[in-house]
C-alpha cells in the first residue's frame, strides 16, 4: 500500500509547484528494493510539531547540488514506523544544496552513504544524563542528514600538523582538554552556509543549526519538529511559545567564561572566545537545560540555538545503539 503524504509542509513556491506533481519521482535507494513513488522535500519547510516519529511515516526524495563539484545528488529518507519504535532509512543526501559559503573545500565530495536509525516512539528523560560520544551520531533529522556535534580536534601543540593556534583536527577523544567547538571562531572546519561539511568518506552531517527545515516565520506554536536526538526525544527549530504567549527563540543556557584560559605546555592561553568546548560553561542563563532541552506543553525537547550548544550538548534520555557509527 503507498502511503499517503504525513508530514506538514509549508513551501516556497518552487516545491509547491514541484509537489503539484506528487507521485512522478521514483529514486534508487538501495536500502530498500521496489522504491515506490516518494514526497519530494527539496527546500521544504516543514510545519508539523507532532512529537511521534510515526507521524513522519513515508518516503521522501529531494534533487540537490554539491556546488563544491558541481554535482546533482539525489536525496532518499524512509520513515516507517512499528509498534514501539520508528526505523529512519537515508542515504545521507540532504534536502538542500550543499557547499556553499565554506571557507575551504571539503575534505571529500558529498556522497551517498545509506545508514539506519531506531527511534523510540515513547521516549522518556532519565534521573541522569548521557554524554555525547565521538563514537556515535547524535541525531538523525528529518531530511537525512545526521548531526554529529563533537569534533575530533583539540588543543595539542606538540601533535602531528598542529595549526599556529596549536591546534590538531583529528586525533582526539571526548575527554580530552580544550575539544575544538567546529563552530567556533578560528577552528577551520570549513562548514558551509548551513553548518555542515564532509567526513573523509564523504558523508554530510551537521554540527550545529542547519538552516534547513524550519525558518523565521514560525507557526503559531513554534518551529516544528525537524528531526530526532539518538534518545528519541524530538528536536524542533528554534521557536517555542512561551508561558507568556509569546512565540520567541529559546535561548541557551550556558555562557562563556570570564577572563582567560589557563596557559602551559598542555592549555592554550589566551581570552575564552567560544574556540573551544571548555570555553563554556552552563549557567542557567536561558531557557534550556544542560542538554540543550526543555519541557513545553508536556513534551521535552530538544532546541536550535544561536548560540553554543547549537543543537544538543549531552541525551536526557537513553541513545539508541543504532546511532554508533559504523566502521568502514
Amino acid at each position: 500500500m503507498t502511503l499517503l503524504p504525513s508530514i506538514s509542509l509549508r513551501l516556497t513556491p518552487v516545491v509547491s509547484s514541484v509537489l503539484a506533481g506528487l507521485g512522478a519521482a521514483v529514486l534508487a535507494f538501495p536500502a530498500i528494493a521496489h522504491e515506490p513513488t516518494s514526497l519530494d522535500i527539496t527546500d521544504a519547510i516543514f510545519a508539523s510539531r507532532n512529537a511521534d516519529c510515526a507521524s513522519y511515516e513515508n518516503r521522501y526524495s529531494s534533487a540537490v547540488t554539491d556546488t563544491q563539484q558541481n554535482q546533482k545528488l539525489k536525496g532518499a529518507v524512509h520513515v516507517t514506523a512499528h509498534g514501539d519504535h520508528c526505523v529512519i532509512e537515508s542515504n545521507s543526501i540532504p534536502n538542500h544544496d550543499t557547499g556553499e559559503g565554506s571557507a575551504h573545500p571539503f575534505v571529500a565530495p558529498v556522497t551517498a552513504i545509506s545508514g539506519a536509525f531506531d527511534i523510540p516512539r515513547n521516549p522518556k528523560p532519565q534521573a541522569s544524563a548521557t554524554a555525547l560520544d565521538q563514537r556515535s551520531y547524535d541525531a538523525i533529522l528529518l531530511n537525512g542528514v545526521v548531526v554529529d556535534i563533537l569534533s575530533a580536534g583539540c588543543y595539542r601543540p606538540d601533535g602531528n600538523r598542529a595549526d599556529a593556534n596549536g591546534n590538531v583536527a583529528i586525533g582526539c577523544r571526548t575527554n580530552d582538554k580544550w575539544l575544538l567547538d567546529p563552530l567556533g571562531p578560528g577552528a577551520g572546519f570549513g562548514a558551509d552556509k548551513h553548518n555542515a561539511h564532509t567526513q573523509p568518506n564523504g558523508q554530510y552531517h551537521y554540527h550545529g543549526n542547519p538552516m534547513a527545515m524550519f525558518d523565521d516565520q514560525p507557526g503559531a506554536d513554534g518551529s516544528p519538529v525537524i528531526g530526532f536526538a539518538a534518545d528519541g526525544l524530538p528536536i524542533y527549530g528554534s521557536y517555542f511559545k512561551d508561558e507568556t504567549g509569546a512565540v520567541r527563540k529559546a535561548k541557551s543556557g550556558y555562557s562563556l567564561k570570564t577572563g582567560a584560559r589557563p596557559s602551559s605546555a598542555s592549555d592554550p592561553g589566551g581570552a575564552y572566545d567560544g574556540m573551544y568546548v571548555d570555553d563554556f560553561e552552563f549557567t542557567g542563563a536561558g531557557d534550556l537545560d544542560a542538554c540543550n532541552g526543555m519541557v513545553v506543553n508536556g513534551q521535552y525537547a530538544y532546541y536550535v540555538t544561536d548560540a553554543y550548544p547549537w543543537v544538543i550538548r549531552c541525551f536526557s534520555g537513553k541513545p539508541d545503539a543504532s546511532f554508533v557509527k559504523q566502521r568502514p
